[in-house]
């Protein structure tokens, strides 16, 4: 493959390890600095152009983007979409996850836990908006803000009331969130490639510091997940559309509350810490996608009128559990289990013999009406239970041209 790193770092960490990686498995992989790109756009012809000259082919792109030039960033990455280049993450994807208060609204329609958080811009608004999340004391945090830079914890009402007042007067938008005393200044970062945690670890505040980020003086030490937090990660991560993403999440005595998904998560500190090939991971998951691409049944395929693809977990479904998949009601009412999800494996189109497990998560497909009718009406009401929405394959995608100047080919 050829590959291409969508940053202006020239030797952080993160590129570096993608270049190695990519590299050691044959590829060829350059970094190309976002802001050097320019694109044309006409009817039906779609163009990318590097340094001046027309983009010559690629078959992935790794976005790192980073915060601050985000808007242009998205723009080259949705060009890049529109010839025909796979992204590891795809902007829809990252523009979601970074906006903050967008990311949490779409994560609190699932079964995700959170701390509670509101979101205000009046100042009649503000104390009312402390008290539905618990009171203080509460953590305000800039929409816009990275590495823990907006992030201040107010321990009384007063004070965050001033401070919101503050940064509402500076056109800055702010989010009121609940303060989890138990996680002591730690959180958990665990790092989602594909539809699997590759790594995580804790990361742990100085002390008299409630930000636990390696870039404010965090320590890092690898950790194992408990099911619990893995699942809340990896669901997350597919909830946003991300393949490639860092999940922070604090430990709570409810469990895992998701703080915050990054699509570009760093890569020196979770690897040093937990001596995890992550970067390997990624490349793996690209070649998995572009080598041997996969059909997505929601995107690819035009399911019949009336059919459809419902998820649901055992527990929603109790009287499944011990049976083997032709004793159940799902056998009965021809609905078909296309896969079931066991803990950290998949078992992909399961025979009738096979025996429902605790903690199992089927993914069926059958009559939208039957599928109604099996599934609880809470399941039913969180995944909307419809056909899915085609998007058609690009037709349009074109070799791009070599350069012959005798400069760096693109």
């Amino acid at each position: 493959m050829k590959i291409a790193i969508l940053s202006r770092s020239k030797r952080g960490y993160s590129v570096r390890r993608l270049k190695e990686a990519a590299a050691a498995r044959g590829h060829e992989i350059k970094r190309l600095d976002t802001l050097r790109f320019s694109m044309t756009l006409e009817r039906d012809t779609p163009e990318l152009y590097f340094r001046g000259r027309r983009l010559s082919h690629y078959d992935a792109v790794i976005p790192r983007i980073g915060q601050s030039i985000t808007h242009y960033g998205l723009a080259v990455l949705r060009q890049f979409e529109q010839v025909g280049i796979y992204a590891a993450n795809d902007s829809v994807a990252i523009a979601t996850s970074r906006d903050k208060l967008r990311a949490m609204q779409i994560l609190s329609r699932h079964d995700i836990g959170m701390p509670p958080t509101a979101f205000v811009r009046s100042e009649n608004d503000v104390l009312p908006a402390i008290e539905r999340v618990g009171g203080v004391p509460v953590i305000i945090k800039l929409l816009e803000g990275t590495q823990g830079v907006g992030v201040i914890l107010a321990e009384s009402t007063k004070v965050a009331e001033a401070i919101i007042q503050t940064l509402h007067s500076a056109q800055q938008n702010v989010l009121i969130q609940k303060f989890v005393k138990e996680s002591k200044g730690s959180d958990v970062r665990a790092v989602v490639v594909g539809d699997k945690v590759v790594a995580a670890m804790r990361r742990q505040a100085q002390p008299g510091e409630y930000r636990s980020n390696v870039h404010r003086g965090g320590t890092t030490q690898s950790v194992i997940l408990d099911p619990a937090y893995e699942e809340t990660a990896i669901r997350a991560a597919q909830i946003l559309g991300l393949r490639m993403a860092g999940v922070d999440m604090l430990e709570s005595s409810e469990g895992p509350q998701v703080m915050e998904v990054n699509s570009s998560p760093g890569l020196e500190g979770i690897e040093t810490a937990t001596g995890v090939d992550i970067a390997g991971a990624i490349i793996a998951d690209l070649e998995n996608h572009v080598l041997f691409p996969q059909v997505d049944l929601k995107q690819r395929i035009r399911l019949a009128a009336g059919y459809g693809v419902v998820e649901f977990p055992l527990h929603d479904m109790p009287a499944l559990e011990g049976k083997a998949l032709s004793n159940t009601p799902l056998s009965e009412k021809n609905i078909r289990v296309i896969s079931i999800r066991r803990h950290k494996k998949i078992i992909p189109n399961p025979g009738g013999a096979e025996v429902v497990e605790t903690g199992d998560t089927l993914l069926c497909f059958g009559e939208l009406r039957e599928l109604r009718a099996i599934v609880p009406e809470h399941v039913a009401k969180r995944q909307k239970l419809r056909k899915p929405k085609i998007k058609p394959v690009p037709q349009d995608a074109q070799p791009f041209e070599e350069s012959t100047d005798g400069k760096e080919k693109t």
